[in-house]
């Protein structure tokens, strides 16, 4: 079953991101993820204004892919970049409809 990441992304300095997306991209790709949207061209239509400079969602396999991916020891030091570079929340959503 797929399970999707979801991601906001705020960066409070940019210095880390060019050294960040390459390393990420591989290693999101090695776990059998895929990348459907990065992007700042986002509208949200509903709820309480939750802003993020970035909307990113990336398709993996399994859970386990997922949550490889975010253990990998070569995936620690750009997750710290990232993780002090930005405000950012990330979700981890089952590929499946629970109401249907």
């Amino acid at each position: 079953m797929s399970y999707y990441s979801v991601l906001d992304v705020t960066p409070t300095r940019e210095d880390w991101i060019p050294d960040y997306i390459e390393p990420a991209s591989r290693l999101v790709a090695q776990h059998g993820g895929k990348y459907l949207a990065r992007t700042t061209s986002h509208n949200q239509l509903e709820g309480e204004l939750k802003e993020a400079a970035l909307r990113i969602i990336i398709e993996w396999p399994s859970r386990q892919a997922a949550e490889a991916f975010m253990a990998d020891p070569l995936y620690q030091p750009h997750l710290q970049t990232r993780a002090a570079g930005s405000v950012s929340h990330h979700y981890l959503v089952e590929g499946k409809d629970d109401l249907g």
